[in-house]
């Protein structure tokens, strides 16, 4: 046996290894943030979905009005969790007095350093939890579903409802989303949005992050390109990328659009 060869397949094999256990959603940590939230849940109720062979924790808060709407998916952004005190839990919480039930699914995460691009490998663990969030909401009678997504979470629901989404999802709303991360990968906003038929509402802040607010033209040409006719750009005035101290202006702004779509 040639000892060169023996070296290269071995090192070969080490790599994929590395890469496959590296390149997936850190379940531990999905873990530790669980058992740091289910028990502190004030509005809502803890739900456990099946995605693959895991355990995805997320957060139903069913519809308080007599006339009910159809149901939100919630995503939060990079590296947190369902019940995230900003952007996150202000919507999963408050929709649901306005017609529309919630449901905040805790999307795959990486360690608190990673950054964008470590990411991009775990955009096809995203697919399973929507489409298992989806199954819930329908097993409670919703057919009506939107998602509503915030940052990172934003670019992987684009990437979702891009590729063979649930047809009962009906509208998407992405929240300080940049077009400019990574533009040209597959799994870039700008990419999936080029595909997307749904009704879209981009809403972001005037104060957002720079990559949002110079991504702005370019996300509105695509759509145009694109002929999605119901793509909307709103961009709310003192608003930073977390929306901190406008909560109320964004579920307000956000429902309204939903309304309409």
């Amino acid at each position: 046996m040639n000892p060169r060869y023996t070296v290269k397949t071995l090192l070969i094999v080490s790599i994929s290894l590395f890469l496959s256990s590296t390149y997936a959603s850190d379940m531990a940590k999905e873990k530790r943030w669980a058992d740091q939230i289910v028990d502190s849940i004030m509005v809502g109720d803890a739900e456990w979905l099946k995605a693959g062979k895991n355990k995805i924790l997320s957060i139903y808060t069913e519809n308080t009005t007599e006339t009910a709407i159809g149901g939100a998916i919630v995503l939060h952004g990079s590296g947190v969790h369902p019940n995230w005190d900003q952007v996150v839990r202000p919507l999963r919480s408050q929709l649901p007095d306005h017609g529309w039930s919630t449901l905040s699914v805790q999307l795959p995460v990486l360690a608190n350093d990673a950054e964008y691009q470590d990411y991009i490998p775990l955009f096809k663990e995203v697919a399973p939890r929507i489409n298992s969030g989806v199954a819930f909401l329908k097993s409670k009678g919703i057919q009506n579903i939107a998602i509503i997504a915030h940052s990172l979470g934003s670019s992987m629901a684009a990437h979702y409802m891009a590729n063979k989404p649930d047809p009962s999802i009906k509208a998407f709303v992405a929240i300080g989303v940049s077009g400019n991360m990574h533009s040209e990968d597959k799994v870039g906003y700008l990419t999936s949005l080029k595909t997307i038929k749904v009704p879209v509402l981009d809403i972001f802040g005037s104060n957002d992050l720079t990559p949002v607010l110079e991504s702005e033209k370019a996300k509105a040409d695509v759509a145009r390109k694109a002929g999605n006719k119901n793509y909307t750009q709103l961009k709310i005035p003192g608003a930073n990328h977390f929306f901190d101290n406008k909560d109320d202006v964004l579920v307000k702004r956000i429902r309204g659009w939903l309304l309409k779509n």
